[in-house]
């Protein structure tokens, strides 16, 4: 049986009228008939009683008619669900993104992506280093990742996506707090809570603090953005964090400026050999307001 007979002998049940279903499927009436007549052949049994004025159903016509319209029905939908999976509209990307993005970017992707792809599942992974994204993308448990670069392997490609400066959080009540900027060598005295070694906002505190001429003292060290506030707000030192950070409002917290405070960037990321067009339409979407180079 061809999906094409099904069709056929569908419009002639439904007409009960070879005549009106010959006109239906844009074709004559003969051939119709012929094709009905070749589908009873092949299944062995009569499909139709036919009069000269009406085409009637057997029992096994009506059988035919109701599962040959649930096939067709699948068959319509398998095509739609197939031709959208082929144009990238449809089906899961696992995501990576590092603590900060949380409180940046990551809410307005999501926003977007849901609008613009609604067929598009996001499988997140938040509170991630660097590291351990790209070792997820190499991995292929990761198919895109919000990062901090550089990245250290060729085989992932990355555009910047957002450029922030860097703040200071501080304990409410810091004699630091208030409205002029500090500058990073009045930092000295303080214990710092930092992100781990392999981390490269760890990297960047500490080339700032040298360049000031003096070591961080680590009080602290966490890979959790949140975990980190929470341990300024208890007093146990100050942070160096993403201006985006600031969203993250936590009682016993305050921010304030760093003194000629440097930029730090905020990179998609991808696999370079990965041609999926839904990852492609998804890293088009994220890629659409980012800074100029």
């Amino acid at each position: 049986m061809e999906i094409r007979q099904l069709n056929y002998f569908i419009a002639v049940a439904e007409e009960r009228h070879f005549g009106r279903a010959a006109k239906r499927l844009h074709m004559a009436q003969p051939p119709l008939s012929q094709q009905i007549r070749q589908l009873e052949e092949q299944l062995g049994v009569r499909l139709l009683d036919r009069t000269t004025r009406r085409v009637d159903l057997t029992a096994a016509g009506e059988v035919l008619l109701e599962r040959g319209r649930r096939i067709i029905n699948e068959i319509e939908g398998l095509k739609a669900d197939v031709y959208q999976v082929g144009q990238g509209a449809t089906g899961v990307l696992r995501v990576g993104f590092s603590g900060s993005a949380t409180y940046g970017v990551m809410p307005g992707i999501v926003r977007r992506a849901k609008e613009a792809m609604p067929g598009l599942s996001l499988t997140l992974h938040g509170e991630m280093l660097t590291p351990a994204m790209e070792a997820g993308l190499r991995e292929h448990t990761l198919d895109a990742a919000l990062l901090r670069p550089p990245v250290a392997f060729p085989e992932i490609e990355y555009r910047t996506v957002a450029r922030e400066p860097l703040v200071l959080a501080l304990p409410a009540g810091s004699p630091l707090g208030g409205d002029r900027p500090v500058a990073v060598h009045e930092l000295q005295e303080h214990g710092f809570v930092v992100y781990p070694p392999e981390s490269v906002l760890h990297r960047t505190v500490a080339d700032l603090c040298r360049r000031s001429g003096f070591q961080p003292r680590i009080a602290q060290v966490t890979g959790e953005t949140s975990t980190l506030l929470s341990f300024v707000a208890a007093g146990g030192g100050v942070a160096v964090v993403p201006a985006s950070v600031r969203a993250f409002q936590l009682e016993d917290v305050v921010y304030c400026e760093i003194e000629d405070a440097p930029e730090i960037e905020l990179a998609v990321a991808w696999r370079r050999e990965d041609r999926s067009v839904l990852l492609h339409n998804f890293l088009d979407l994220v890629l659409a307001d980012r800074p100029a180079p």
